[in-house]
């Protein structure tokens, strides 16, 4: 292996050939066309590099021993993202060829080759990469103007490009994410600018807030008599949500005889209203949501297989505020500029010591307690400027001290004796009784 680990201030290569005169011939053609590159001999040096190195282009032989080319094509297309892709072949033949353009290759070129064809080759490859790719200054500007989603970290990208992706079909959606990320709010993205249904009712409903015995009722409706307390025709959510969405939050707490009936409403489109016998025909686009790991459930017996086979369909895993530290200080300013507006007064600035103590924080409520922090910092406080002086206990450096570590030993007895005298209020006698001492040990120690 060769190439030195830097920053990237140039496109980068690397270059895979067990032959080291072809790798050596490449690489220094390359660097005359001012390229970064990497060489490597293996299969297995390749991986080990690409783990530890952002790379751009993998020019990579057919044939090595031990793992071939077409091996390192499937495990880069398995495992890394923007990577661009040349297969290099001596063999002339055309399967080779057809089958590394089937498992990803962007080009490929036959030897010999000539330095023209190659680097004609790197540049289009490149140039594909180039035009692939989204500049995520201008997605995320996009991406606030359509959704009202705050968030420029490469992980909130991700969650970007799933909605887009969920908003041009009818597909179930799947929303999992710790207590305050924004699991509605992503529900409301997707359906307000789904095609079709944005027109119609987005209707949340709040599983665990549901009783029991009321579930089946207030999901399908009822008819009239079909229970006591019945006393008129009623629609449930999912007629409440024709031709919109139905957003059922914290499904995991859908009890579990429930949940057959549920798994067949998403599979024949059918509910039967409590205390009917006709069929009645929805249409209504679902998105779900859980803080919970259904897989554990599932395990446990506690949530049917085939009901989280149906709704997996198109998953949107939200991250914890805590993995997005990019996004803290650009959200604690959006929510700044919120509530300023809100109360009617001026945008106070952070401190330095305000913004290490927001990064440092673990946010164990995500968004929604950032959001109200520093609400409560502007109702509480006055000034012109957020401290950490101003934040909760919790978030600000702490120094364990024992003061009884500095006393000794006979100093720490007299001191634990003093306290008991005072906690009984001055009666020695009960201050014996737990002490278990005599009359003359404690009054020696309290002199």
């Amino acid at each position: 292996m060769s190439g030195k680990y830097e920053q990237r201030d140039k496109e980068v290569i690397l270059v895979v050939d067990d032959n080291r005169i072809t790798c050596e011939v490449i690489q220094r053609n390359l660097e005359i066309e001012k390229f970064l590159v990497f060489t490597a001999h293996s299969v297995n040096d390749a991986i080990q590099i690409l783990s530890r190195q952002k790379i751009d282009l993998v020019i990579t032989d057919y044939k090595m021993p031990k793992h071939s080319g077409l091996e390192l094509i499937k495990y880069v297309r398995d495992h890394l993202q923007s990577i661009s892709i040349i297969m290099l072949t001596g063999y002339g033949s055309i399967n080779s060829a057809v089958s590394a353009i089937k498992e990803g290759a962007d080009e490929y070129i036959t030897k010999p080759f000539t330095d023209e064809e190659l680097l004609n080759a790197v540049k289009t490859s490149l140039q594909k990469q180039k035009e692939k790719k989204t500049d995520p200054e201008m997605l995320y500007n996009d991406v606030w103007a359509r959704f009202g989603i705050m968030g420029q970290s490469e992980k909130m990208l991700g969650v970007y490009s799933k909605i887009e992706k969920a908003c041009s079909n009818d597909a179930i959606v799947l929303i999992t994410g710790e207590n305050g990320t924004g699991k509605e709010l992503v529900a409301r993205a997707i359906h307000y600018n789904h095609k079709a249904r944005s027109i119609y009712p987005f209707i949340p409903v709040n599983c665990p807030g549901i009783p029991a015995s009321l579930f089946e009722s207030e999901l399908f409706g009822h008819v009239k008599g079909a229970f006591t307390g019945a006393v008129e025709h009623r629609k449930g959510f999912f007629q409440a949500a024709e031709k919109g969405g139905l957003f059922l939050d914290e499904i995991s707490e859908l009890p579990f005889e429930l949940q057959a009936k549920l798994l067949r409403v998403l599979q024949e489109k059918e509910i039967f209203r409590v205390g009917e016998t006709q069929l009645k025909k929805v249409d209504v686009r679902i998105i779900a949501a859980t803080n919970k790991n259904l897989d554990d459930l599932v395990e446990k017996g506690l949530f049917r297989q085939d009901l989280f086979f149906r709704l997996n369909v198109i998953n949107i895993n939200i991250p914890p505020l805590r993995d997005r530290e990019n996004d803290i200080i650009l959200l604690a300013k959006h929510f700044v500029l919120k509530y300023a507006k809100e109360i009617g007064r001026t945008e106070p600035n952070f401190t330095d010591r305000a913004i290490n103590a927001l990064k440092n924080y673990s946010w164990p409520g995500n968004v929604r307690e950032l959001e109200n922090l520093i609400h409560r910092s502007l109702i509480m406080n006055d000034k012109d400027i957020i401290d950490s002086v101003d934040f909760p206990d919790i978030m600000k450096v702490k120094i364990h001290y024992n003061p009884y570590l500095d006393l000794s030993l006979e100093d720490m007895s007299k001191k634990y004796i003093r306290d008991v005298v005072q906690q009984t209020g001055g009666n020695k006698a009960k201050a014996l009784e737990i002490l278990k001492i005599d009359r003359k040990t404690l009054l020696k120690k309290i002199k």
